[in-house]
């Protein structure tokens, strides 16, 4: 399946970003969204057979709105101009771990992991790190791996509660869980993107079963 309507859509309207455009080229935008939704449909059997937590996920549930908040932003661009899923066990609505499609000419990427898990979540992440760092350390490590964690608003010195002298601190500071593969809109268009997708998300796999396993253990 080509997304090569998706990228052509999203590539226009980043250049005419106004409500009468979009009314205008409304056909086009369903279009290119039932296509993602049609993608989904497809994958997410297969994505369930390496991830058994998303089985019977519906694609509606997983896919974001074009339409942006403006009501407490400087920015009153009314609509996004990339199109996102997130493929979890609760859907885009639901901090959980799982994975992310982000679909936007230039800037397109397959990721996955957990982005800004509460409190409780997020230092039970921490506490499974410190315990098993060496397991830890092996998958975001492994040379099949070849991805990086998010850097986004990391800490500078060790959480409340873990000792500044751990030899692995640094792997506790981060706020998010997050993992993403680049991808060029050539890599979106081919017909290849089915089996790039599948074998990116058999990768972030490895990474979201340890912090399934973090927090099945919450009390």
């Amino acid at each position: 399946m080509t997304m090569k309507k998706i990228l052509s859509f999203l590539e226009e309207l980043s250049r005419n970003n106004n409500r009468e455009w979009f009314q205008d080229n409304k056909p086009r935008y369903q279009e290119a969204h039932a296509q993602l939704l049609g993608f989904l449909e497809e994958m997410i059997p297969r994505m369930a057979d390496v991830d058994p937590a998303i089985k019977g996920l519906q694609p509606k549930q997983c896919v974001f709105r074009i339409y942006r908040d403006v009501r407490f932003s400087k920015d009153k661009r009314p609509y996004k101009t990339n199109f996102g899923a997130s493929i979890n066990r609760g859907g885009r609505k639901i901090s959980a771990p799982g994975y992310y499609l982000h679909l936007e000419p230039g800037k397109s990427f397959i990721g996955g992991g957990i982005y800004m898990p509460p409190p409780a979540e997020l230092k039970a992440i921490r506490n499974e790190i410190y315990f098993n760092s060496k397991e830890f350390l092996s998958i975001i490590n492994a040379p099949e791996f070849q991805m990086e964690l998010m850097q986004d608003d990391k800490l500078k010195l060790a959480p409340k509660g873990f000792p500044k002298d751990y030899k692995h601190v640094d792997l506790l500071k981060y706020k998010h869980y997050v993992v993403g593969h680049a991808l060029s809109d050539e890599d979106v268009m081919g017909a290849d993107f089915e089996d790039l997708f599948l074998e990116t998300i058999t990768r972030v796999h490895q990474l979201n079963k340890f912090l399934y396993r973090a927090l099945d253990n919450i009390e």
